[in-house]
């Protein structure tokens, strides 16, 4: 309990740092005064630009960052047990890759219009490479190296796929937005997209926080989950479905976003150990609060201009997940 009653105030440090650091530095004080506002009409005398900013802007901007690196987060453990391959992760597998190809196709070629929506082309993305995925990893048992070697073709299936559609249908001022999103980018990111993200974090955790134990046994590989009476198949296509899902829905909104799913999940392994039930929450906490920073990051790096979110992630994501193996080397 004390656990998570600090996980959750340094969450809610990192969201009020997010609201307080920026090109327009606002006194946390003022945060406060204008959170009250929003939630509970008190009427502090605060500047209307700096309202709008702070609850409009910053606010939305932080949570959304909070759950897109909590859920990336979950996604990196799920893969990496199922798979039982240190390197899995959404991104690596293709399935970012997948997502951002239906989200592009939807805002380009305007495919399935708004009957679809970016959201629902960025699933059907994730799902289509999830399927890649399976047809080339058929053979030799489907082993967690042929996965891997799999989704890195997919992902470079997609990748060129997403090319393709915005050098040859983009306009100028279309291909450069999406080119910027794909870097990852939560500049747009609004209370709608809060609205969207938040369940379907909270609900895909839900989901794999109930499989934690069945995680466990995947430690032992798939043949000893059987023989403890877990139905492999259904799992994996239960925990798969829903990491596509999570992963869609952010990608859809941040584009790509790189090293969380890879990042995380070892370094919280290192503080709280392999069983599921701890690492899951760890991992969302986590991937949250680093995200988070890496947002206010992205926003202080360079006077007057936004980094990246997912170049930020893997500026600082590569240096750190490198030394974590230096020191995993070590002998005891």
């Amino acid at each position: 309990m004390a656990a998570a009653l600090a996980s959750l105030a340094l969450l809610c440090l990192a969201v009020a740092l997010a609201m307080t650091v920026g090109e327009m530095h606002i006194p946390l004080q003022v945060a406060l005064q204008a959170l009250g506002n929003a939630l509970f009409d008190l009427g502090y005398a605060v500047n209307p630009i700096q309202q709008g900013v702070l609850v409009d802007y910053r606010l939305s901007r932080a949570l959304f960052a909070a759950c897109c690196g909590g859920a990336l987060a979950v996604c990196g453990v799920i893969l990496q047990a199922l798979l039982r391959n240190p390197l899995a992760e959404p991104y690596l597998l293709g399935i970012s890759a997948g997502a951002s190809t239906g989200a592009v196709a939807v805002m380009v070629l305007g495919l399935g219009g708004a009957a679809v929506g970016v959201s629902g082309g960025a699933l059907l993305g994730a799902v289509m490479a999830l399927v890649t995925v399976a047809f080339l990893a058929i053979g030799d048992g489907g082993t967690s190296e042929r996965v891997i070697l799999s989704g890195v073709a997919a992902a470079q299936i997609f990748n060129a796929a997403t090319a393709t559609i915005v050098t040859t249908f983009a306009s100028a001022e279309q291909a450069r937005g999406v080119m910027f999103w794909l870097l990852g980018s939560l500049g747009g990111v609004r209370w709608p997209d809060v609205w969207l993200a938040t369940p379907v974090t909270l609900a895909g955790f839900a989901v794999c926080l109930t499989h934690a134990r069945t995680l466990d046994a995947f430690t032992f590989g798939e043949d000893a989950a059987a023989a403890l009476g877990v139905s492999v198949s259904r799992v994996r296509l239960v925990l798969f479905g829903t990491t596509a899902a999570m992963t869609a829905v952010m990608v859809s909104i941040a584009g790509a976003v790189g090293f969380v799913g890879l990042l995380i999940p070892h370094t919280v392994r290192l503080v709280v150990g392999p069983r599921h039930s701890r690492l899951l929450p760890a991992a969302l906490v986590t991937g949250a609060v680093f995200l988070v920073l890496a947002d206010i990051l992205s926003r202080v790096l360079i006077a007057r201009q936004v980094v990246p979110i997912g170049v930020v992630t893997a500026l600082f994501g590569a240096p750190a997940f490198a030394l974590i193996l230096t020191r995993a080397r070590r002998p005891a």
